[in-house]
């Protein structure tokens, strides 16, 4: 019999292997959540990690997948005391909806309605569950997702298409009665992003990274702040100088950049995206490389309050920080604005300038028509003669 020492022990080095196994994962994983997945998951759930890596899904998309089982694997052990069980039965799928998806008044009525009270302590002391009140449904049925294909990426069969699964989802949906919320209230237009620029116009090296995120992002086409996280020195690729006025060649020659995202979150897996990046954008990145003397690897990077540069990148969920700080600094409101807000910005300020909308989703990479147009309907709405009957 395996003394307690022993068993304590035994496990020390399996949660030690994990943690090598997913540091080797670290350009895809966030480095600062190696240790908690390491936690989290179970042995089979790195190997299949792995194995997706090497079959060639999208970072993003992996690191999704990632975030996704260690939650459920922590909701699991909390709601059911077992690690979670492959393939899920379709009592546990209905149970996961039942704890994430609820009635507000009813749960006011009885406090047994929704996610048992321990199974939410547990998640919070995890630092896995903040928000109160029900999940968003889009986060419920995101994670179903995650789960339905870490199923089938194990040869097994869910019920995931269960009639009961379906219906129950319908029904929660409507009883959480929740808003669904804009990913960014406000649009971050040129007008705004000279005023985030102006809040970080210092020469300390947290002003130069800060302006660089934010003309890199918008410029390139409104980059989603995975992509902005996820950017690295050998994405940037130096191009031949451009004219000012493609028209004329005698304009001034501009800095220009090519900067290759490889798979993004809406293109195929043979697919490799790159987008452009012209003028100030390109001086301003480059210096915030050489201020920081980075050659390699992440380019926007953690920086402590004594002003050292780390070796690990930004989290997404750190740039839409740097844009909140920087809105607050501004005199805005930052609970307006979100990292999400300079994509729709760019849409928003090419519909203004009357650039074409294929010209500008060549840059923002939208493969949507529709989600695309929506802000050059917007735009036409708003200069149009329609609402301006009566002023």
């Amino acid at each position: 019999m395996i003394d307690n020492h022993s068993a304590a022990e035994s496990d020390s080095q399996a949660l030690h292997r994990r943690a090598e196994e997913l540091d080797a994962l670290n350009a895809i994983l966030p480095f600062d959540r190696r240790d908690q997945l390491a936690a989290l998951l179970t042995d089979d759930d790195v190997a299949t990690l792995k194995h997706l890596a090497s079959e060639g899904m999208g970072e993003n998309t992996l690191r999704a997948l990632a975030s996704d089982l260690g939650y459920l694997e922590a909701w699991c052990q909390f709601a059911t005391g077992s690690p979670l069980p492959w393939p899920a039965p379709e009592a546990l799928l209905l149970k996961f909806v039942a704890h994430h998806l609820w009635d507000p008044v009813k749960r006011a009525e009885d406090p047994g309605h929704g996610m048992p009270a321990a199974v939410e302590a547990g998640l919070r002391a995890e630092r896995l569950l903040r928000a109160s009140g029900p999940h968003a449904p889009g986060t419920v049925q995101r994670r179903l997702t995650s789960w339905s294909i870490l199923t089938r990426w194990r040869g097994l069969t869910g019920a995931f298409g269960a009639p009961s699964l379906k219906s129950a989802l319908r029904i929660a949906v409507r009883a959480s009665a929740r808003p669904r919320q804009c990913k960014s209230k406000k649009a971050v237009t040129v007008d705004i992003l000279t005023k985030l620029l102006q809040a970080c116009a210092g020469d300390r090296l947290v002003d130069l990274r800060d302006r660089a995120l934010l003309l890199t992002a918008f410029a390139s086409g409104g980059r989603r702040r995975s992509e902005v996280a996820a950017l690295r020195v050998e994405d940037l690729i130096d191009e031949e100088p451009v004219h000012a006025d493609p028209a004329d060649k005698s304009s001034p020659p501009l800095p220009c950049l090519s900067i290759h995202l490889g798979r993004t979150k809406t293109t195929a897996n043979d697919d490799i995206e790159h987008v452009l990046l012209i003028g100030r954008p390109v001086t301003v990145l480059k210096r915030w490389l050489a201020e920081a003397g980075i050659k390699e690897g992440p380019v926007f990077r953690r920086i402590d309050q004594w002003g050292n540069v780390d070796r690990w990148a930004l989290t997404p969920q750190s740039v839409n920080l740097v844009l909140k700080a920087r809105a607050k600094q501004a005199g805005l409101d930052p609970a307006l604005f979100s990292a999400h807000g300079l994509r729709s910005g760019y849409l928003t300020e090419a519909a203004n300038r009357g650039v074409s909308l294929p010209e500008a989703m060549q840059q923002s990479l939208h493969k949507s028509v529709t989600q695309a147009a929506s802000y050059y309907n917007n735009a036409e709405r708003k200069n149009g003669r329609a609402a301006r009957l009566i002023v």
